[in-house]
């Protein structure tokens, strides 16, 4: 089913670079919620005022309710797809996030009802009524609700929707919720056992921490987490991939929203080159990053010596000492500057974030003792740095 909608509506296979693409699949997945939830109403509506049942007909406008995670998530994608403005320079792509953060609250607020009624049935159990007619719907809205789920999961992880995601979630609690009170009916009819406490005070533990889970994840992007490796990996081979590019550092990626990103990179180049041939290559790539990886690229150029042979040699030294200290250490921008009496080493340093104060310190120290061992005449003039990605 979810297949056919996506071929029917989409007709085309959902890519999170494509901006339109993923608002296409935002509104398809908030009407699809929304027409889901008005059908469960409609039926639990019908079948409440034809059987006199309170608890049916409270169920249905529960689904009405649940329609506005739908709505929240139409919402989100729409101001997430609206073009950068004066105000807004980067565009609206972290709406997006507002909203997850929003349904997240929703699926919060499940729990904490599950959790409110199960304690109060655990302190004061009562026996459910048992009536085929009722677990008929009940079981007919679990499969719905287990549908949508499925479908929201499935669309979002297509094109990386938190807010699709987060809708989905929220299903899925509702299905378990759902879930429990048709076993809770059968054990009760079947066995005269009150269990519905219980299993919903279980139920809603799962709900509440899904609910913290997502809000933990949208946070991620509107606080500032580092990208994913994949992402940093594909950036790093498409600029190195040029002819004339030595190599590369300090990649910095910023994240606007799921298909919004511009980033920066420091591109080595060799440092005999032609100044106006290297800038337009460096014209041509950040050209082609923008068309092909749809990500605004700023690159920055660094000369480095790719013929000296002791330049080579002793940034190599310099690298495997740092390593013996710190196995993720990495160096750049490395120089050499012959004086009198002493040789600078000129150099950036790469290290964990966690080195700082005394820790940083300490390792310079023993970082410039390895390096004298080697030449008592070396001198390291280091700058430390901490890495953007992972």
């Amino acid at each position: 089913m979810t297949n056919f909608l996506i071929r029917i509506f989409l007709k085309e296979v959902p890519d999170e670079k494509n901006k339109e693409i993923r608002e296409k699949c935002g509104v398809l997945a908030s009407v699809t919620g929304i027409l889901c939830n008005a059908f469960l109403f409609a039926v639990k509506f019908v079948i409440g005022m034809v059987l006199g049942s309170i608890s049916v007909m409270a169920d249905a406008f529960n689904n009405l309710s649940d329609a506005a995670s739908s709505l929240i998530g139409f919402v989100g994608v729409k101001l997430a797809n609206r073009p950068s403005d004066e105000e807004h320079p980067y565009g609206h792509g972290r709406y997006e996030y507002v909203a997850a953060f929003i349904v997240a609250f929703l699926v919060l607020e499940v729990g904490f009802s599950c959790l409110k009624s199960s304690v109060d049935k655990i302190k004061n159990p009562v026996t459910l009524r048992y009536s085929t007619g009722l677990v008929i719907i009940l079981i007919l809205s679990i499969l719905v609700k287990l549908w949508l789920g499925l479908f929201n999961r499935k669309l979002g992880g297509m094109v990386n929707s938190s807010v699709m995601k987060a809708t989905a979630a929220d299903s899925f609690g509702d299905m378990l919720i759902t879930s429990v009170t048709v076993v809770s009916v059968m054990i009760g009819h079947f066995f005269g056992c009150r269990v519905d406490g219980y299993m919903g005070l279980i139920v809603s533990i799962v709900v509440l921490y899904a609910g913290f889970g997502i809000i933990r994840e949208t946070l991620k992007p509107l606080i500032g987490e580092p990208p994913s490796k994949e992402l940093c990996r594909e950036i790093i081979t498409f600029v190195e991939g040029f002819e004339g590019i030595v190599g590369t550092h300090d990649l910095i990626i910023h994240n606007y929203g799921p298909s919004n990103f511009m980033a920066t990179i420091h591109a080595e180049v060799p440092a005999d080159s032609d100044l106006r041939n290297i800038h337009e290559l460096v014209d041509l790539i950040e050209r082609q990053a923008d068309k092909e990886l749809g990500i605004y690229l700023v690159i920055h150029m660094d000369p480095v010596e790719i013929d000296n042979e002791e330049t080579l040699a002793c940034r190599e030294m310099v690298l495997r000492c740092a390593g013996e200290l710190e196995k993720t250490a990495t160096i750049h921008d490395f120089r050499m500057v012959k004086g009198e009496n002493q040789t600078n080493l000129i150099f950036d340093l790469v290290l964990p974030h966690d080195f700082t104060g005394v820790k940083k310190e300490e390792f310079l120290k023993k970082l410039e003792e390895k390096i004298a061992e080697v030449n008592s005449s070396y001198h390291c003039i280091v700058t430390v740095d901490h890495s953007f990605v992972k």
